[in-house]
């Protein structure tokens, strides 16, 4: 005997959701037709973005870095561990791979972010000595920061919050599955109804970042780059949209459409949601306030996240963010980087990385 009926119909609420996406989304996107124009909207688009985001209730204080450890992490590459308050009682830990110098010249540096299912920075930072992170790596190509610092980058992988070290009590456990898992559904529940937001929370994080990569003054600040797959490219959207001081950028799977991405495929990371967001920009249009600074978005043809019209949610997004680098002039500091197969980080990405750089430049 069942011990459940089978309902002959269901009635859910996703069709009403998606004809109100469509009444009401996206109201405050730029309208204008000149650069001067763009700046303007640029500038409340910010201020409402920062707001959304709950950007007002995050605290600044002290840094106060400490260095944790110095170990040799490959051939010729330095790794440290420092630890750095980026709120009050709220604490980063960072691994900092630091290749060695060939020139007297200060190295070029980028922030490399980690998305889910890697360990945070212990994917990033190449870190297979640890088996469950090995394979991390062989699934998704995860250790983009060691593949910078092989290329002669400093890079800086941070724990993002939930992840890592900065996993919430919930995972705070020594499991296969907790140690590569991530806490944004717990971080979610608890910063949302005191106006904050997961996106929100990481973005104030990374903008810590560039402050201590200032006070630190040893690496280049006019060629800063950030870089980040998925969940990691999420914080490189927010993070480089909102941070100018950011002076370049490579996005790898995530730039799609909101409706198709994460309002059809509903099931995605608490991270990914912002309170009322979706009435006022796509992302797209959050991604355009990177221009006219090199930006390079990488895509796989069969990502799954791309959501059900697969690539063409990406490139109705790459318009809009086509359109405002046009207005400057600079069409060709936004590149598309399309891959096949499906979501994972592909090195090749890098290799445009040295012309962004000279780019950002201005070399």
């Amino acid at each position: 005997m069942e011990r459940v009926i089978r309902p002959g119909q269901y009635y859910g609420s996703r069709k009403g959701m998606l004809a109100k996406y469509d009444r009401l989304a996206r109201k405050d996107a730029f309208t204008g037709a000149s650069a001067e124009e763009f700046e303007q909207w640029g500038k409340q688009a910010r201020k409402t973005l920062g707001k959304l985001l709950g950007l007002e209730n995050m605290e600044k204080c002290p840094l106060e870095p400490k260095v944790l450890e110095r170990v040799e992490a490959a051939e010729g590459i330095l790794r440290e561990k420092v630890l750095l308050q980026v709120e009050p009682e709220v604490y980063m830990p960072v691994y900092i791979l630091i290749p060695e110098k060939k020139q007297e010249e200060k190295q070029d540096c980028f922030i490399a972010l980690p998305g889910h299912m890697g360990a945070g920075k212990y994917s990033v930072a190449g870190c297979t000595e640890i088996p469950v992170v090995r394979e991390a790596i062989e699934r998704f190509h995860y250790d983009y920061g060691m593949q910078l610092a092989r290329r002669g980058y400093v890079a800086l992988c941070p724990d993002c919050r939930g992840f890592g070290e900065r996993r919430e009590e919930d995972l705070q456990k020594d499991t296969e599955e907790a140690f590569l898992s991530g806490s944004c559904y717990q971080l979610a529940h608890m910063a949302e109804p005191l106006g904050l937001t997961v996106a929100g929370m990481c973005t104030h994080d990374v903008m810590r970042l560039v402050d201590y990569i200032e006070e630190r003054g040893e690496w280049r600040l006019e060629t800063l780059g950030c870089l980040g797959f998925s969940g990691g490219g999420m914080q490189t959207l927010w993070a480089a949209a909102l941070d100018d001081r950011i002076r370049q950028a490579v996005i790898s799977g995530y730039l799609y459409g909101y409706k198709d991405s994460l309002l059809i495929l509903n099931g995605n990371c608490s991270c990914n949601y912002v309170p009322h967001l979706w009435e006022h920009f796509d992302m797209g249009d959050i991604a355009s306030l990177i221009a006219p600074r090199p930006l390079l978005v990488q895509s796989c043809r069969d990502d799954h996240l791309n959501g059900p019209r697969g690539l063409e949610n990406v490139y109705e997004q790459l318009e809009v963010i086509r359109k405002a680098y046009g207005l400057y002039g600079k069409e060709d500091f936004l590149r598309h980087d399309i891959r096949e197969g499906g979501h994972c980080w592909h090195g090749e990405a890098l290799d445009a990385v040295t012309v962004m750089t000279g780019q950002a430049q201005g070399r």
